[in-house]
């Protein structure tokens, strides 16, 4: 009898290969994609192409210095339509394989969930199907749960497969760092290191009370959970609800002055609310963040008296946040987002 299946499916250097696809010459040479894809301005690498990765360029960097490690890369600025058309085309795929149950990470990956003898079989199927329809290559993951699949990934790239299942989660992550876990980032490594846990089996083997201490009665238990690769075995293809929708804007010369702030501030609420209006459901809680200079950022929020869609008590909440962190460096990053009340069925 068939066995039931996890695939993550995560399209390998999703932006640029995009970009390269719209400019074949750009094959086979370095490419990044951010901001406007100006490499003198502020802004960020979104996506690195496997050529410019091989020079140290990784997302999240900044455009200059992505520049001085590779003078010779092409910059191209972000064109979010066009993303946005090649991951419909891609999930539309996805759903017409039969019998699966697909779960949307976000544009460029995806949980698969199968039935099969030979999910490998299934896998290269998946992906021989997205390069014919879409021209994109991906990476599959395969697993007996959501995480395994999604840590299998990694191991698969680019463009090929490989499998965790429970026998053999602890062989392979067990020696790794805890960072190799999905969703464990440096703060969170760093904290566990204090304990004494710096391996993946040494999370999957240490006492919840322990865990709960440090990091709460229910993300303490989780995260031995998540060493162990365990959690849900099947995709949930209920369509997703946002819980919040937010702008920001990474400032070519930096607000030096509070009215600058404020001004800044209202033109983000603005854009917030238009956007909020498509949801149709007002806000209740104000997120601020802010980016002093040179890089340091802060995160503050606060519940609204009553839910509102006026942009003028989101922009007013949003500055009193800012006021309250007595902080007058220069600023060269702000972001507001309105946390809705949740729909009529609560989820």
């Amino acid at each position: 009898m068939s066995r039931r299946w996890v695939l993550h499916v995560d399209l390998d250097q999703f932006l640029a290969a995009v970009e390269v696809l719209r400019r074949p010459e750009l094959a086979g040479r370095p490419v990044v994609v951010g901001g406007r894809g100006d490499p003198t301005e502020r802004a960020v690498v979104s996506t690195a192409s496997y050529e410019a990765r091989e020079n140290g360029i990784r997302s999240g960097m900044p455009l200059r210095v992505a520049a001085r490690r590779c003078p010779g890369a092409v910059f191209l600025p972000l064109d979010l339509p066009a993303y946005e058309d090649a991951s419909e085309q891609v999930m539309a795929v996805l759903r017409g394989w039969p019998d699966a149950v697909v779960q949307v990470l976000g544009w460029d990956e995806a949980f698969v969930g199968i039935r099969a003898d030979d999910p490998q079989e299934v896998a290269r199927g998946l992906q021989a199907a997205v390069l014919r329809e879409t021209a994109l290559h991906c990476s599959v993951g395969i697993g007996d749960t959501l995480v395994r699949a999604k840590t299998a990934t990694d191991l698969g790239k680019p463009r090929g497969t490989a499998v965790l299942t429970r026998d053999t989660w602890l062989e392979v992550m067990g020696p790794r760092p805890t960072t190799a876990l999905w969703g464990v980032g440096r703060r969170i490594a760093s904290r566990l290191a204090g304990l004494g846990i710096a391996t993946v089996a040494e999370l999957a083997h240490a006492d919840d009370e322990v865990l709960r201490a440090e990091f709460g009665p229910g993300n303490g238990p989780r995260l031995s959970e998540l060493a162990r690769g365990e959690g849900a075995d099947r995709p949930d293809d209920t369509p997703w609800v946002a819980r919040a929708r937010g702008r920001e804007t990474t400032y070519q010369e930096d607000l030096l002055t509070p009215e600058q702030v404020r001004e800044a501030l209202g033109g983000l609420a603005e854009r917030v609310v238009a956007d909020v209006g498509e949801e149709g459901r007002p806000v209740r809680r104000v997120h601020l963040k802010v980016r002093f200079a040179p890089f340091f950022t802060v995160h503050r929020s606060h519940v609204l008296a009553a839910p509102t869609t006026d942009p003028e008590v989101l922009a007013g909440e949003a500055f009193a946040l800012y006021e309250r962190l007595e902080d007058h460096r220069p600023v060269r990053l702000l972001g507001v987002r309105g946390e809705m009340v949740p729909p009529d069925d609560g989820s």
